[in-house]
């Protein structure tokens, strides 16, 4: 897999430092993995699982085919970083009356 590099000052564009950019991105990219772990889920519990035998070791060709469609999917760090680049991600902070509230 070849190294893309990410324009630094793309990031800045939109926040105001690169250790925002981190921040805000991580939680997005916590938010997209959640995402990606409950569809997985569902569709593996839709799977009507086949019977399987002590001796003989063998996959499920459907849960072979559901985890190799996810696993070529966009990582979710670098998803969140291109929302954050391309503009598609915002963000704010919590006003202090919520953080003391809590």
């Amino acid at each position: 897999m070849p190294i893309k590099p990410i324009n630094m000052k793309k990031l800045e564009e939109h926040t105001s430092n690169i250790y925002e950019a981190v921040v805000v991105a991580a939680r997005r990219a916590r938010q997209i993995n959640d995402e990606n772990r409950l569809e997985f889920n569902t569709l593996l519990s839709t799977m009507i699982p086949t019977i399987e035998d002590e001796f003989e070791e063998r996959g499920n060709p459907d849960q072979e085919r559901i985890s190799l469609e996810f696993e070529k999917r966009e990582k979710s760090h670098l998803r969140a970083l291109h929302e954050l680049i391309d503009g598609k991600l915002k963000f704010r902070y919590r006003d202090k009356s919520e953080i003391f509230s809590e």
